[in-house]
C-alpha cells in the first residue's frame, strides 16, 4: 500500500484506544508521565522526522474505534495501535484491523506479558507485524521506524 499524504509523505495512523486519554493520570510506574496531547506531539515529531505524516487518534469507544479502522484502508500506508485493555478482548476490532489491510504494529506504554494473566491474550497477534512492549513512550518511537522500514520494503 502506498497511501500519501501531502508533499508525498506516506500516512500513518496512531490510533489509541480506552482510557489514554488519562495518561498523566494512571499509575505513573505502569505508564509515565506524559499526557497524551504531549505524547501525540512526540509521535508527530518522530513521524516527520521519519518522513512520515502522522495521524493520531484517541477514543474510549469502541465503535469510533472500529470506524477509524474502516476509514484507514487505501488511505494510511501503516497503523499504530494501542487499543488499550481491548487488546485482550475486542475481536471486533480484530476484524475491523483484517480489513484495514494495512501494515500494523500494536505498542503497549507497559508490558501486559508481565502484568496479570487476563492481559497477556492479545486478539491483534498475528494480524501485526510487531509488537512493542514496555517502553513507555519510546515505543511509539521504535514502532514508527520499525513501521517505516516496512513502508519501504512493500514500496520496494
Amino acid at each position: 500500500m502506498s497511501a500519501a499524504g501531502s508533499g508525498g509523505r506516506p500516512v500513518v495512523e496512531v490510533l489509541n484506544g480506552v482510557n489514554l486519554d488519562q495518561l498523566g493520570n494512571r499509575d505513573p510506574a505502569l505508564y509515565g508521565t506524559l499526557t497524551l496531547p504531549e505524547l501525540e506531539a512526540m509521535v508527530e515529531q518522530e513521524g516527520n522526522a521519519l518522513g512520515l505524516e502522522v495521524r493520531c487518534f484517541q477514543t474510549n469507544h469502541e465503535g469510533a474505534y472500529v470506524e477509524r479502522l474502516h476509514g484507514a484502508r487505501g488511505v494510511a500506508a501503516g497503523l499504530v495501535l494501542n487499543p488499550g485493555a481491548w487488546t485482550h478482548y475486542s475481536w471486533a476490532i480484530r476484524d475491523a484491523l483484517e480489513i484495514a489491510g494495512a501494515p500494523a504494529i500494536e505498542v503497549h506504554l507497559s508490558d501486559p506479558t508481565s502484568r496479570e494473566q487476563w492481559r497477556r491474550l492479545s486478539v491483534l497477534d498475528g494480524l501485526c507485524f510487531a509488537a512493542v512492549r514496555g517502553q513507555g513512550p519510546d515505543g511509539y518511537r521504535e514502532a514508527l521506524a520499525l513501521l517505516r522500514e516496512r513502508i519501504d520494503g512493500v514500496a520496494s
